[in-house]
């Protein structure tokens, strides 16, 4: 019996990579294991709805087009369903697919789905409503995140450009935490809390941080200095964030943030408004995915017909 698939597709989303997503899933997926249709985002969350619904109607996979945030919608309306979350990645972080070590080429993205290998991941549940499979935050990435919802342009340009711009002009606040049972007081710019390793663009801000460990990965993050910028940065950037000074990691399966002041809160690269505490809860094993098989080479034909391996990595 084939997959009956339904592909949610976000038409604004990152760099404009699905623009051509139709005319790629003719030609690379396999036509033989999945029955699809295709559908696009309208409005803003319209993913969720469309998601809820395909849930509601038995679909077996449901698979996102479009960045962090669009993979997020198409999760929160998967909550509690049997369907499995695809994804091929068209955003500009492509957080969670890099974490999977999903190719970021659309076409080879869809010949990953043919292999139908599926994995189960947890997620984190915020203030028993909101659901975050990749990372979230309070602070100034939330900031940075409300900021480029409304920004003309995307990728990881528009992104460094708005960090740099902002940066002096964001101070660090006061926070409360309780990480496993204790109490602590800090003073941060930003504090992440990962289920992956990684925001996005291979910015690494958990580097033990794992997808299927049923942790949460808390880092609380000063504001660097910016002669230590050119060091701390080359950190994050080959997943040695740990070892700089101006950091501090937890693991966890929960914890509590009180002192959030502007309320925002970054949740797949999106930011919501969600009140002055946090609370965040692992939930194990609560995600059914299509990742990639690592132990196999994928053996595929490049657009030109030219033989093509995907090494394991």
């Amino acid at each position: 019996m084939k997959t009956k698939t339904l592909i949610v597709v976000n038409p604004i989303s990152g760099i404009g990579r699905q623009k051509q997503i139709e005319r790629l899933l003719k030609q690379n997926l396999n036509h033989d294991l999945f029955e699809y249709e295709v559908r696009y985002t309208e409005y803003i969350h319209h993913g969720r709805e469309i998601a809820r619904e395909a849930a509601e109607k038995g679909y077996d996979c449901v698979v996102a087009v479009g960045g962090d945030g669009s993979v997020n919608d198409v999760v929160q309306g998967l909550k509690g369903s049997e369907t499995r979350l695809g994804i091929i990645p068209c955003g500009s972080g492509n957080g969670l697919a890099r974490s999977l070590k999903l190719p970021l080429q659309p076409w080879l993205a869809i010949r990953v789905l043919n292999q139908q290998y599926e994995q189960t991941i947890d997620s984190i549940v915020i203030n028993d409503k909101y659901i975050c499979v990749n990372a979230a935050g309070c602070g100034y990435d939330a900031y940075i995140a409300r900021m480029m919802q409304a920004a003309k342009t995307r990728g990881l340009a528009a992104y460094t450009n708005l960090v740099l711009r902002e940066y002096d002009r964001y101070k660090c606040s006061d926070y409360h935490l309780v990480i496993n049972g204790r109490d602590y007081q800090r003073t941060a710019w930003f504090i992440a809390v990962a289920n992956s390793r990684q925001f996005g663009y291979n910015l690494a801000v958990a580097p033990k941080a794992k997808l299927d460990d049923g942790l949460i990965d808390v880092s609380i993050i000063d504001k660097v200095p910016l002669d230590h910028v050119p060091i701390t940065a080359p950190l994050a950037f080959t997943n040695h964030l740990d070892l700089s000074q101006h950091v501090e990691m937890f693991r966890t399966s929960e914890v509590l943030i009180e002192g959030n002041l502007d309320k925002w809160v970054n949740i797949d690269g999106e930011g919501e408004n969600i009140g002055n505490t946090v609370h965040f809860v692992n939930h194990p094993k609560s995600v059914k995915i299509y990742a990639r098989d690592v132990k196999q080479a994928l053996i595929v034909r490049a657009p030109d017909g030219a033989p093509l391996t995907l090494p394991r990595i």
